[in-house]
């Protein structure tokens, strides 16, 4: 799962089957692209599939639509939102009946992150 949040704190899912490759995420990257408004920061972390060189090539495509990169800090999942995300999905909000087979544990995720914002949220206080 690949997600994007926006200023106001409403997630863009992206599910996909399988790796997650450079050309998942840029794939994902340029639909993200077609969606925004106005200029837009991700905040991403170091993944290799973040600074391949395909993916760095991407970054002038991106900026000339209003999309730019920031990158974390090595070493530091607890600034990013998704990891924090995936934290909430695993331990709070995914009942035990989605671990039965893999169709329902797809099912289930995917069930969470259109709700994301809606039913489910996370409040930092």
């Amino acid at each position: 799962m690949l997600g994007f949040f926006n200023t106001d704190n409403n997630l863009t899912p992206f599910c996909v089957e399988g790796s997650v490759t450079t050309d998942t995420v840029i794939g994902c990257f340029d639909l993200f692209c077609q969606t925004i408004t106005r200029k837009t920061i991700v905040i991403i972390d170091n993944a290799p599939i973040h600074t391949s060189q395909a993916f760095q090539e991407k970054r002038g495509v991106w900026e000339k639509k209003g999309l730019f990169l920031y990158f974390l800090p090595g070493y530091s999942p607890e600034l990013n939102l998704i990891e924090i995300l995936w934290r909430f999905i695993k331990y709070w909000w995914l009942p035990f009946s989605a671990y039965l087979n893999f169709q329902t544990l797809v099912e289930a995720v995917e069930d969470i992150l259109m709700k994301v914002g809606a039913q489910y949220k996370i409040t930092f206080q």
